[in-house]
């Protein structure tokens, strides 16, 4: 595969200071306020514009392979030929030919995901796939630690509120964490990271900060993820999902606390 270029993961500021009136105790205040960013990210397949998202600024060649990956139109860095990032714009050449990229237009479904991201995939088709199997067991209080970690590393949250986050974790530590506007781009910042970093996905957990939607629950099992954990709560449809797709659903990990929701057989005793 091309060599990306490196200097679209440098971490921008994310946000813009401007003057805002805040109505504190009764009292008008002026005010200097951070607003996080939202730029347009147009991904080209093979020579063609394919699809565009709203994200926040930098890491635009984790997100594109990620998106293209949690879709199903690649499979590993095997697959990817190049990767190139002028802009705002990623340019990404596989070698699997615009073959499937012709069968999936006019097929987009609109999710309930932040900023209506957009998802190519059958619902069905996910219901169809083999379970998640994984030895990894993992005790509670690890999980609330790595949740703990991933929140208080979002620095871009803590300076704007506007985002999500997302991380991937080995069990015993964070490996990537990345935040972003939308919850579904965030997590595929990370397994963008993986694909480009030849990480497997099979023995990892995934932290999220968003709700657990079933899109996110697809995306995971999709990518045979055992660990899915939020600091939110799961949709019915995301819990029945990730029961029949053999994951482990946690929701509510924050302070002390967390719901297992589906195959508690991974939570080990304190």
């Amino acid at each position: 595969m091309a060599s990306r270029d490196e200097k679209e993961n440098k971490a921008p500021g994310g946000f813009q200071e401007i003057d805002i009136l805040r109505y504190k105790g009764g009292k008008r205040i002026s005010e200097k306020d951070r607003v996080v960013e939202e730029v347009p990210l147009t991904i080209f397949l093979n020579q063609r514009e394919f699809v565009t998202l709203l994200c926040s600024p930098g890491r635009y060649a984790a997100l594109a392979v990620g998106f293209l990956r949690s879709e199903g139109l690649i499979e590993s860095s095997a697959d990817l030929r190049g990767v190139r990032v002028e802009e705002s714009t990623v340019y990404v050449d596989t070698s699997g030919g615009t073959e499937l990229v012709e069968k999936l237009y006019g097929k987009r479904t609109i999710t309930s995901g932040c900023g209506k991201g957009t998802v190519f995939f059958n619902v069905l088709d996910s219901l169809r796939s083999k379970p998640v199997e994984s030895s990894l067991k993992v005790r509670a209080g690890i999980l609330l630690d790595l949740m703990s970690e991933m929140h208080e590393g979002s620095r871009l949250f803590r300076e704007t509120g506007g985002v999500h986050s997302a991380a991937l974790a080995d069990g015993k530590s964070l490996l990537f964490s990345c935040e972003d506007i939308g919850r579904h781009n965030a997590v595929d910042k990370i397994v963008g990271e993986c694909i480009l970093n030849d990480v497997e996905l099979g023995d990892k957990i995934l932290l999220s900060s968003g709700r657990l939607s079933s899109e996110i629950v697809i995306k995971g099992a999709k990518l045979e993820v055992p660990f899915i954990v939020s600091r939110a709560a799961p949709t019915f449809l995301s819990v029945e999902l990730a029961s029949n797709l053999g994951v482990t659903l946690v929701g509510f990990a924050r302070g002390r606390r967390l719901n297992v929701y589906t195959h508690d057989h991974r939570i080990v005793e304190e």
